[in-house]
């Protein structure tokens, strides 16, 4: 399996190459250059088995360059029910009628960050230490990929943690999670601005590509194709869990502001899964929302990013919808840099409105979104609450939200749940008057002393504290 650039560069990579790399030369994304194809018999053997074997599996279809038995070990090591929680890792349950919650929320840092970063912390030890190698990993967080790398990392074995965050833009609990870690090979990063900031930064060191090679900077955010490709398990898991066959289709909801999350469902959509839809979910910052309703995509400035009650989905530049673009303008290099580098680069935004492309993003490619309020959260928080007597975190709300818009009788709406409420304890407590059960492990998480410095939203005075670090 080769892997390439969305934006063309000529080099073609193994797996485990652009695992430790993040983006390719050219500031393009990794893709496979083929999706594997999966057919009704390979689902039915797949359907029975457990978490960590269908994880094999899949990545099987991607990873050829790890000994198969070494990549087997690799996912029944990161996928037990004492990490995890539960022997089905992912259990699913249906809420009414149809509707059905995908627990993604049981790892280590109570989001689903945890299902990806718990593996890419074990396939990090494992090449690094294949190659006798070190790898300093820079990533942006807008609450939740900080504290599931951390709680991955912490302890490997030839990995440093940079992360960075939005100063003052996380919950109490996420700032708490990530700031509370004492580890030396952990360092936090409150940047002065937005998470587009921090994106920002992480994009233009990965470009530095001097600076990459000589102080080995590697990502974890979702632009890193290892971290998308674990989640792909995932939507199989849910189908199987969903249906009696194979050959029922099912939807998908995804609270979405990155896009990693719903592109790893694209990608689990062209691999074959019987995806009838899948539903972006955005809050205000509906960057997302506007382009699959209208064609253009355009980003918003920081002044113009709201901070909101769902605030891992505060985000304006969604990575990883330029690995959907590609596939989407049947990926033709040149015209996916024209509109990411050239019209998003010097106006903001591009327009496909006109192009035919456009309307195969729900003809062929199944996609529909949905836009969310603050009142629309604690409506939906307290809907679940009372009728269910079920607890939601506010990004799981704006899911389910969506998802009502977007039914199809006789077809299964899975929506994936994002976080613990105890991790937006205000937004519960605005909600329903009380606060949400924490974890004895995270009791009095708040006061612990906290190891985190304050930087402006500028690469270079990052790039320093790295090299001081480093040395």
């Amino acid at each position: 399996m080769n892997y390439l650039s969305t934006r063309g560069h000529a080099d073609r990579k193994r797996f485990c190459e652009i695992l430790l790399e993040g983006l390719a030369p050219d500031g393009g994304l990794y893709l496979p250059e083929t999706y594997p194809q999966v057919d009704t018999a390979t689902l039915a053997k797949w359907r029975t088995l457990p978490y960590a074997e269908l994880a094999f599996e899949i990545l099987s279809l991607y990873i050829d360059d790890i000994p198969a038995a070494d990549l087997k070990a690799i996912c029944a090591k990161t996928y037990t029910a004492e990490v995890f929680g539960t022997d089905e890792i992912v259990p699913l349950r249906e809420l009414e009628d149809g509707v059905y919650l995908e627990a993604l929320s049981n790892g280590p840092t109570l989001a689903f960050k945890d299902m990806a970063m718990q593996l890419l912390g074990n396939l990090f030890e494992y090449e690094l230490a294949r190659r006798g190698a070190e790898l300093n990993i820079l990533g942006a967080t807008s609450g939740d990929t900080g504290s599931a790398a951390e709680y991955a990392m912490r302890g490997k074995k030839g990995v440093r943690v940079f992360m960075t965050s939005p100063d003052g833009r996380m919950s109490p609990f996420q700032q708490a999670q990530m700031f509370s870690l004492q580890d030396a090979n952990i360092h936090n990063i409150a940047i002065t601005g937005v998470f587009d900031d921090c994106q920002d930064i992480v994009k233009a060191v990965s470009n530095d590509l001097a600076f990459k090679r000589k102080y080995r900077i590697g990502t974890v955010n979702s632009i890193n194709w290892a971290r998308l490709l674990a989640q792909v398990v995932y939507y199989f898991a849910g189908y199987f869990q969903a249906t009696a066959s194979n050959d029922k289709p099912v939807s998908f909801t995804v609270p979405s502001g990155n896009f990693g999350n719903v592109c790893a469902g694209h990608v689990a959509r062209m691999m074959g899964l019987p995806i009838q839809t899948l539903v972006v979910a955005t809050n205000e910052n509906d960057v997302l929302d506007e382009f699959f309703r209208t064609g253009v995509y355009r980003v918003r400035a920081a002044v113009d990013t709201h901070e909101t009650s769902s605030p891992s989905m505060d985000i304006s530049k969604a990575s990883n919808f330029e690995r959907f673009v590609f596939d989407l303008v049947g990926r033709d290099s040149a015209k996916l840099r024209q509109l990411f580098v050239d019209d998003l680069g010097l106006t903001g935004s591009f327009d496909l409105s006109a192009d035919p492309a456009f309307k195969q993003a729900a003809e062929r490619f199944g996609f529909r979104s949905g836009r969310s309020t603050h009142a629309d959260r604690l409506a939906m928080i307290r809907d679940t609450e009372k009728r269910f007597a079920t607890l939601i975190d506010p990004h799981t709300a704006d899911g389910l939200k969506a998802a009502r818009e977007q039914l199809t009788p006789g077809v299964p709406m899975v929506v994936l749940e994002t976080a613990l409420p105890i991790k937006f304890a205000a937004t519960v407590v605005e909600a329903l008057g009380e606060e949400p059960a924490r974890p004895k492990k995270f009791e009095g998480i708040e006061a612990l002393p906290k190891r985190v410095v304050q930087l402006p939203a500028d690469a270079e005075a990052v790039k320093a504290y790295i090299a001081e670090h480093c040395d």
